[in-house]
């Protein structure tokens, strides 16, 4: 269905899926008179919760992203996201303030199997992403979130032979920054480093991880789990989350860095992990999605990692990873799953 908000009559709409009308009740409870409303997180680094947001602060949220993408009133937008999460509930909120034109469609992994036509603005997990390359053309503005990129899915858009008003971005946020507050271009540029928003400052912490402040979109200074590299006061590096780095023989080993480039050179899905270990503290594993073959060891093998203690003691084979709804791969889980099979 196609919700025009820049011609708003929601009791002439027909909603009639579950996602339909939960999209519904989202607009009910925008233009209501409260000030605030309510958001799920999707418990990928813990347990899921539900707290309020103030509306003003998602507009703020909105305009960012509008103004830097460029997005103007009757633009054709889609949401397919799940709206309890931030994610599904920005694309509505970006939609009324710049008065968008909203294409709604049920959340799944073939998000625009039924788009035949060209949309300015789109959203999606990398996962959607992965299921939809051959409409890509279709979209002007794609941004990507709830996960990271993979080197491989990369690699799959490079090589779609997109026209350079084709433009996809990786972008950086949380659900306490009201999605994201940065972007990176992957189309038609390779950007290595994330741009954040006006209004947006930046630094590291006692750590070396990410903090942030923005004020249009949450008073409070965020301290991140993220270690980074700053290049100036707008952009940065993501490095790994602190709490996923292995200590094996007290080695520091950043396992987002290792994947990229273990999925440089194989298209299933790999997860480095640090599991107990006697002598070392930790020892490193890797765990592969899919069917265990001799083809994919010989691959993962003959890849040349920059330190000899970067190369996993151990290659675990297992059907499928556990994710959170939103797409990411939920770790804590995984590791749960790993543990219990190695006992």
């Amino acid at each position: 269905m196609l919700i025009d908000f820049n011609n708003l009559n929601i009791n002439q709409l027909s909603f009639t899926t579950e996602f339909e009308k939960k999209v519904e009740n989202f607009i009910q409870e925008w233009f209501s008179d409260g000030k605030m409303v309510k958001v799920q997180t999707s418990g990928s680094t813990g347990v899921p919760k539900i707290f309020e947001i103030e509306k003003q602060k998602m507009i703020n949220s909105a305009v960012m992203t509008c103004n830097f993408l460029g997005l103007k009133e009757g633009d054709t937008a889609l949401l397919c996201l799940p709206v309890e999460y931030i994610s599904g509930k920005m694309m509505v909120v970006r939609s009324v303030e710049r008065k968008l034109r909203l294409m709604v469609a049920e959340p799944s992994l073939h998000p625009v199997e039924n788009v035949e036509e060209e949309i300015e603005f789109c959203a999606m997990t990398p996962l959607q992403v992965e299921n939809s390359l051959d409409k890509l053309h279709l979209i002007k503005n794609l941004i990507i979130g709830g996960a990271a990129v993979s080197e491989s899915l990369k690699n799959k858009i490079l090589q779609m032979n997109l026209n350079r008003s084709n433009r996809i971005f990786e972008t950086y946020g949380m659900s306490e920054t009201l999605s994201h507050i940065g972007l990176k271009q992957l189309m038609p540029e390779q950007e290595d480093y994330f741009t954040v928003f006006e209004n947006v400052s930046i630094s590291l912490d006692e750590r070396d991880c990410l903090t942030i402040f923005a004020p249009n979109v949450n008073a409070e200074v965020l301290k991140t789990n993220d270690l980074v590299e700053i290049k100036d006061d707008k952009k940065f590096r993501f490095l790994g989350r602190i709490d996923n780095v292995i200590n094996s023989g007290g080695a520091k080993i950043f396992p987002e860095e290792l994947e990229a480039l273990v999925k440089k050179e194989i298209p299933n899905e790999a997860i480095f992990m640090g599991l107990s270990d006697e002598r070392l503290g930790q020892r490193l594993v890797l765990i592969i999605e899919g069917n265990e073959s001799e083809e994919m060891r010989s691959k993962i093998s003959a890849i040349s990692f920059e330190k000899n203690f970067h190369k996993p003691k151990e290659i675990i084979f297992i059907n499928e990873i556990p994710r959170t709804p939103n797409g990411k791969v939920n770790r804590i889980e995984l590791h749960k799953i790993v543990s219990q099979n190695m006992q």
